[in-house]
């Protein structure tokens, strides 16, 4: 695992993390980023099970919408709340258990040197990492790779990956008004337009039963993938 640079305090990291219905996992999701010192920010996005309830005991800032918004609204309720507590670094990470905390150092580094504004997490950079994607799945996320390239202009080597880590200033600048998973192409476009400095960075992904299971179905992201296109369009 990285360590982080002695002038950052793991404290002044934010990692934060949205959550709809993830009791079943949330705790051991969790306790590793505590474990380590982050500050860390679950908004809990109105949830029907008990994901609530599992995290009123953890040393984590709790956030909870009445009602389910979407992950990109929860995901923005978290950077807001993150940045009014003074983060200097802000994480995006997964509830569901899918990401890695021995990933975050590396995300993170590129962003604290100064060479990047918006570190991107990718499954495609090391072949340890893309080999355990399931073959269908690969398959969508190349396809998605073009689409996010047609809808945003930037060409990566991953897309959709929940896996990010952003400074200060980009955090501030980026304003996600994408409340369900079209947030995650709404970013990309963003980081375009404002002229943000971006890079990817290996993150290896643990799919799971549950996981898969909670994941985007193909006609989930296709139907995404048409609403953009279709506003895109019509401006």
């Amino acid at each position: 695992m990285g360590i982080m640079p002695a002038a950052v305090r793991n404290s002044e990291i934010f990692v934060v993390v949205p959550a709809f219905n993830e009791g079943p996992v949330i705790r051991a999701t969790l306790r590793p980023l505590i474990e380590l010192g982050y500050s860390i920010v679950v908004v809990d996005d109105g949830s029907k099970d008990q994901t609530w309830k599992y995290l009123k005991d953890l040393n984590v800032h709790r956030l909870r919408h009445s009602f389910n918004l979407g992950q990109g609204a929860a995901l923005q309720s978290a950077v807001s709340y993150a940045l009014a507590q003074g983060a200097k670094y802000i994480v995006h990470f997964d509830a569901d258990g899918q990401h890695s905390i021995e990933d975050i150092p590396g995300l993170l580094a590129p962003v604290i040197s100064g060479r990047a504004d918006v570190a991107l997490g990718s499954r495609f950079l090391r072949r340890a990492d893309w080999e355990t994607v399931p073959p269908t799945r690969r398959l969508l996320l190349k396809g998605a790779v073009a689409v996010n390239w047609l809808l945003t202009g930037l060409w990566l080597t991953d897309a959709h990956n929940g896996a990010r880590a952003l400074t200060r200033r980009a955090a501030q600048r980026i304003v996600l008004r994408e409340n369900g998973f079209a947030h995650a192409t709404e970013i990309l476009q963003q980081i375009r337009a404002l002229g943000l400095r971006h890079i990817e960075c290996p993150t290896r992904i643990r799919y799971t039963d549950y996981s898969l299971l909670k994941g985007q179905r193909f006609w989930h992201a296709f139907d995404v993938f048409v609403d953009l296109l279709i506003r895109r369009v019509l401006r």
